[in-house]
């Protein structure tokens, strides 16, 4: 489980909020700590902060939240992979609904990392510990195109273009109703949800991370429409976040959108369709994830309504 860790600074200098922190949470990656900013999980002074050059002063009350310490090498386990695309240095996997990433609280096994571990064991000394390979993350529920690193070398290159935005990601999503133009932009911060700290709002009067997002329709339907989504910047949540605010959420998203869900199924309709990017050798691939049968057959039985 996450826990609240809390300091109080008492120092004569005026600290960046990121150097503090990673002076602080010394078991965690200063580039772990820069993500505790991003997604909202820092508070001063009990107000949300999410700039990591802010100035910190004496007297100042600090809490993170921060993950369970996975401090165990993942275990292999034999798991089916739908693998689109390995090299020496890299593994493209279409990952199914239901299958978390990497080890965490309450999910310790069974995850895409697991299942790597198994087929490459090598990939356990890669990247950051606990989460091996691992430069870009899916939403448990959400299918799709991810990418591995499988060397340390191929794992810094990947990083590097996920942080500069030099990928290029689109989605498939089927929406409840329609957003209000069938092609748009949406920029809207985007930051933790204050009052319900699991799941993530959009921010206003300036707060937030940055959030871009670009959507076009594929098809209408008579209560649903069909999108193509290419988010520009990749927050937590983002495109669930962003569709929501247009008041089209994601059907099946009980968390941003309908209470009761307006497709069969467990899941919510969100699948991560493409992932261009720059392999480590420098070619420029495009990696394409078919859309799930359950997905399918739910766009066959709108088809027929």
């Amino acid at each position: 489980m996450a826990e609240i860790r809390e300091f109080i600074y008492s120092g004569d200098e005026s600290p960046r909020l990121d150097k503090f922190l990673a002076d602080s949470l010394l078991d965690f990656s200063r580039v772990q700590t820069q993500g505790f900013i991003d997604e909202g999980k820092v508070t001063v002074n009990g107000r949300v902060r999410t700039k990591a050059a802010l100035r910190i002063k004496s007297g100042d009350i600090l809490q993170v939240e921060v993950p369970e310490v996975i401090t165990e090498e993942p275990l292999g386990e034999a798991q089916p992979l739908d693998i689109l695309y390995e090299d020496d240095s890299v593994l493209v996997v279409n990952k199914p609904a239901g299958m978390v990433v990497h080890p965490g609280a309450g999910n310790l096994t069974g995850t895409l990392v697991n299942a790597a571990v198994a087929h490459f064991p090598a990939i356990k000394d890669v990247g950051e510990q606990g989460r091996p390979g691992v430069v870009h993350r899916l939403d448990k529920e959400t299918s799709g195109v991810i990418i591995l690193a499988k060397t340390d070398a191929a794992y810094h290159h990947l990083v590097r273009q996920f942080k500069s935005r030099r990928t290029e990601k689109v989605y498939l999503t089927l929406v409840d109703g329609a957003p209000p133009t069938p092609t748009g932009r949406i920029e809207a911060n985007i930051h933790r949800d204050e009052h319900y700290r699991q799941k993530m709002a959009v921010a206003y009067e300036g707060k937030g991370r940055k959030a871009i997002s670009e959507y076009s329709t594929v098809k209408n339907f008579s209560n649903h429409t069909l999108l193509e989504v290419k988010p520009l910047t990749g927050r937590t949540h983002q495109i669930r976040v962003h569709l929501a605010y247009l008041g089209s959420p994601v059907a099946g998203d009980q968390i941003y959108g309908r209470r009761k869900s307006s497709i069969p199924g467990t899941r919510f309709f969100l699948h991560a369709e493409k992932l261009k990017i720059e392999l480590p050798g420098g070619e420029i691939r495009e990696f394409i994830a078919p859309l799930p049968k359950e997905l399918e057959k739910i766009l066959t039985q709108l088809e027929g309504e």
